[in-house]
């Protein structure tokens, strides 16, 4: 009985695992367990009530972390592009552009999952979308069932790795913290930071790379086995239709992925601000693409955007050298009449989707994603919180520093403990609960933090496609016909799945893969 008083800390993680196999809320487990185990290690004198006093700041550093502005702010931009119907676009070309070869179609939707992954970071919503407007398709042109589940609950997934991420906001932010308090510890007071913006340059080449192995996978197997992945004929005549019809579907959402991403990387934006671009370019797309009979003056804004960029630049240049002259104020007065078409724009946009009735259902999916994201942040933040009161952070440390092997050992031992609590566990959870707990101990052991967050991120993926609890085949699982059975969604997903744990091998035999961009960009 003494033992297992005095391993409270651990005691309290089994019970939380435990609780949550049972099915109870992630959120309020979370809390309700380090409730009940600040109280019993209070009665039997191992826990000291005053460390929840420390819970009210806690919260309010969550609330005004300006990198956190950016989660709901993403998720904004995910629903919208779905709900605009984007996804049916960029299906429909990219399966005319490439229905003539062996598993072409395959090859399209991953393809376009890569898209919406870039665009939209919500893993849920991609297989959703995809499972219900390319399945049908892939079984009615004869293709396996197996293999067309397997991609595209694969193609789903790309939304964990490939920035910008969700997953890759809420893992930088905590990496970021867990830097700091690792360097701290090893007496080093002035660390050089570590931002979003460096998880974002270090997942970008193995997301691609984990996109071409998918491609080469499925281009291979059709070779082999023409008869699981046939052709199709394509609905256009001519190539130049093809081409005109991908043009179109792609220019748009390519240019919104690229002023998103390339603002974070080049340092011109922030995260925040640049989630923020992203969500106002996806209410532009929307209004474009609600009624095509009366086209949206999308260009012309386009255009007034990239002018005051331009425009804004060369001011700002101007005004820090005090040579404002005649012509400037005709520059400011034409950035003024940009801002108008912009805001024009915006209001047109706005006022279609509102006629639709899209924008109140995008608000709501944002509302109650972002409500969950942020309750499971506090419960996470109260349970760290009486965790660290019972000494668990220094257990943690002791465990994985005697374990064989030093830092490569705990790292092995990590990914696999991850590997496992991706069956039962969301990303949030894990990277809210796991990561404060682990990744002090893994930094202070002498590894990268940016190679650390892309391991975890690529190892979270790889457990959203695991038989029997990837939350990927649920979903998919969910809108599949009735005549899909489970265990070819299972069947399908296995060799994208060993495929993802070639690619975590490759991270961790190579880590120069992970930390060569984040190395060029920001030195």
């Amino acid at each position: 009985m003494s033992e297992i008083v005095g391993s409270l800390d651990l005691v309290m993680v089994f019970a939380l695992c435990l609780l949550i196999l049972f099915g109870y809320p992630v959120a309020f487990t979370l809390a309700g367990t380090a409730l009940l185990f600040a109280l019993v290690g209070y009665l039997v004198g191992m826990f000291d009530l005053t460390f929840l006093a420390l819970f009210p700041s806690r919260i309010y550093g969550v609330m005004t972390n300006d990198v956190l502005i950016a989660v709901p702010l993403f998720i904004f931009m995910g629903v919208m592009l779905e709900r605009s119907k984007i996804a049916d676009e960029l299906l429909d070309s990219m399966g005319a552009l490439f229905g003539r070869l062996h598993g072409g179609l395959g090859i399209s939707v991953l393809l376009v999952g890569a898209l919406l992954a870039a665009s939209t970071g919500i893993v849920g919503a991609t297989v959703v979308t995809m499972g219900l407007l390319s399945l049908p398709t892939m079984l009615k042109r004869g293709y396996d069932p197996s293999l067309a589940c397997g991609s595209i609950a694969a193609a789903g997934t790309l939304g964990q790795i490939i920035p910008p991420s969700i997953v890759l906001v809420v893992l930088g932010d905590q990496i970021s913290n867990a830097h700091q308090e690792a360097e701290r510890a090893l007496g080093n007071w002035a660390p050089d930071p570590v931002s979003v913006g460096h998880l974002f340059a270090g997942a970008l080449f193995p997301g691609l790379v984990l996109v071409g192995l998918y491609v080469v996978y499925l281009a291979t197997l059709a070779f082999l086995r023409p008869e699981h992945a046939p052709p199709i004929a394509s609905s256009d005549v001519g190539g130049e239709v093809r081409v005109s019809r991908v043009a179109k579907a792609l220019v748009a959402p390519l240019v919104l992925i690229l002023a998103v991403l390339g603002s974070i990387l080049t340092g011109v934006a922030t995260p925040t601000e640049a989630a923020s671009v992203g969500a106002i370019g996806a209410i532009l797309l929307a209004g474009d693409r609600l009624v095509p009979a009366k086209p949206l003056p999308l260009y012309l804004t386009v255009l007034s955007v990239i002018g005051l960029i331009l425009l804004s630049a060369h001011l700002d240049l101007r005004v820090g050298r005090h040579e404002i002259s005649d012509l400037d104020r005709y520059g400011m007065v034409a950035a003024t009449m940009m801002c108008l078409i912009i805001a024009y724009g915006l209001f047109v946009a706005l006022i279609r989707a509102h006629k639709r009735g899209i924008l109140s259902q995008v608000m709501q999916s944002t509302l109650k994603i972002t409500a969950m994201v942020f309750i499971i942040v506090i419960g996470a933040q109260l349970f760290s919180l009486v965790f660290r009161g019972f000494g668990g952070d220094e257990t943690v440390h002791a465990l994985l520093s005697d374990l064989p092997g030093g830092a490569v050992g705990a790292m092995i031992v990590v990914m696999a403990l991850m590997f496992v609590l991706g069956f039962f566990l969301d990303f949030i959870e894990i990277a809210f609960v796991v990561v404060p707990i682990i990744g002090p101990v893994l930094l202070q052991l002498g590894l990268d933090p940016v190679w650390l967050g892309v391991m975890i991120a690529m190892n979270l993926q790889t457990s959203f496609l695991t038989p029997p609890f990837g939350f990927a085949l649920f979903y998919l699982r969910g809108v599949a016909p009735s005549s899909i059975t489970t265990m070819q969604i299972y069947r399908g997903a296995l060799p994208f799945v060993l495929i993802q744990l070639l690619m975590l091998v490759c991270l961790s035999l190579f880590p120069g893969l992970a930390t060569w961009l984040p190395t060029w960009i920001f030195g």
